[in-house]
C-alpha cells in the first residue's frame, strides 16, 4: 500500500471532468481531499492524500499526466524571503489555504508557513519574487 500527498493542477479545460471519479473507479485508489480550488473558467488544484496497491497508483499517476494533470508532491516547500517582501499582499487573497495575514495595525503580511499547502500560486504572482521554492 502506498500513501502520497500531492497537488493536482487542472487546465480549464479539465474542470468539468470527472479525474477523481476514475482514480477511485479505473484504478482502485482511495483519497482524500485536503484543499481544493477549481473552477470551469480557470482550472484550479486539488491537495489530496492519495493511496491504493503501489500498482494502481502507478497507473494513476500515469493517467493523471496523460489527461493534461500536472503533478506537484508536497515534498518542495515554499518560504518566504523577509528581507525582499515589501508587504504589498497579492499574494493574500491568492492562498487557498490562508497562509498570509495581514496585520491590521501595521498592515504587514504575516507567512504562516504551517498552512502553507506548497501550491505556488504566492511564487508565480510575487511581483518582487519574495515567495520561492526551495526542495
Amino acid at each position: 500500500m502506498i500513501s502520497k500527498r500531492m497537488v493536482l493542477h487542472f487546465p480549464y479545460n479539465l474542470a468539468d471532468q470527472p479525474i477523481v471519479y476514475k482514480l477511485v473507479k479505473d484504478y482502485a485508489l482511495e483519497f482524500n481531499i485536503l484543499k481544493a480550488y477549481i473552477t470551469a473558467e480557470e482550472g484550479g488544484l486539488l491537495v489530496l492524500e492519495l493511496r491504493g496497491e503501489e500498482e494502481n497508483y502507478k497507473r494513476g499517476i500515469r493517467y493523471l499526466k496523460q489527461v493534461g494533470v500536472k503533478l506537484q508532491p508536497l515534498s518542495q516547500d515554499i518560504v518566504r524571503n523577509s528581507s525582499r517582501c515589501s508587504h504589498c499582499g497579492v499574494c493574500v487573497p491568492l492562498c487557498p489555504s490562508d497562509a498570509f495575514v495581514v496585520e491590521p495595525l501595521t498592515r504587514e503580511v504575516h507567512f504562516h508557513h504551517d498552512k502553507c499547502i506548497a501550491c505556488g500560486l504566492c511564487v508565480k504572482v510575487c511581483p518582487i519574487r519574495a515567495m520561492e521554492v526551495s526542495f
